[in-house]
């Protein structure tokens, strides 16, 4: 009998994806200035909850603020991570997002819908793991939460980082798969059923493997067309969000929870 696929694969391996495409991500920015959901036409409006945005590797929140003002015209109450770059241990990461959360959380008084691209998205499923109640949903846009498969460049990258963090936080296994931290645990473990969540991918990425930025369930996996770093920036994207927000906000706080 065949044995069941372990939810996140361990090992660390380059992914043959399309980099090149990724020249072509401010054709993803222009289409979404160009298009009716950016200015909150044709999309369901929101009732002021919160929402936290967090960055993908290497990157700060900045580039996510197109999103946040975004948020803001259709009704939510955004907020960034305040992780700072998003290229350190991954514990402190975690911690750091929590903090935000839990600040939200106490601001609006009702828990706070989280928004990750590609490892901000990591981040936002171990933050939704180690406290669910502080937690309405999870959005993941192009987030390898199966395992480690990026291009080599990437991975090289990824490499760079550790080499830092393990200096600097004077730990042999920081930044691995294999690290004991209770953030890298979370990130390998599958999502609290408690814990609303979707992955939005597209296969046209050229810096992550999509297959790993999927669901096991096909019904919490929404395929979109463009690029890897374009997602943050992708009108097909925004419209999922908006329609995802709205869905999860129109539910019973007793139902939402549940479903």
């Amino acid at each position: 009998m065949p044995t069941a696929r372990p939810y996140f694969l361990t090992d660390e391996e380059p992914a043959a994806v399309p980099i090149w495409l990724e020249a072509l991500a401010p054709m993803d920015w222009l289409s979404l200035r160009c298009s009716a959901v950016f200015y909150g036409s044709g999309v369901p409006r929101g009732a002021g909850a919160p929402v936290v945005l967090v960055p993908g590797f290497l990157a700060s929140d900045w580039y996510l603020v197109e999103m946040f003002h975004w948020l803001q015209r259709i009704g939510y109450r955004p907020y960034l991570s305040r992780i700072g770059r998003n290229a350190d241990c991954l514990d402190v990461l975690v911690g750091r997002l929590l903090d935000t959360v839990e600040a939200a959380r106490a601001e609006m008084g009702r828990p706070v819908h989280l928004i990750g691209h590609s490892l901000g998205g990591m981040l936002a499923r171990a933050a939704a793991r180690r406290h669910p109640a502080a937690a309405a949903s999870v959005i993941t846009l192009g987030s390898p939460f199966r395992g480690i498969r990026p291009h080599p460049l990437v991975l090289h990258a990824t490499r760079v980082v550790r080499t830092r963090a393990q200096r600097q936080r004077q730990r042999p296994d920081c930044f691995t798969t294999t690290c004991g931290c209770e953030a890298v645990s979370s990130m390998q473990a599958a999502p609290p059923v408690e814990v609303p969540q979707i992955a939005i991918y597209t296969r046209s990425d050229g810096i992550v493997d999509w297959q790993m930025c999927v669901n096991d369930d096909p019904e919490t996996n929404f395929e979109v067309s463009g690029t890897h770093v374009g997602l943050a920036f992708n009108p097909a994207v925004y419209r999922l969000i908006a329609r995802r927000l709205a869905e999860r906000e129109s539910l019973p706080a007793s139902a939402a929870g549940a479903a």
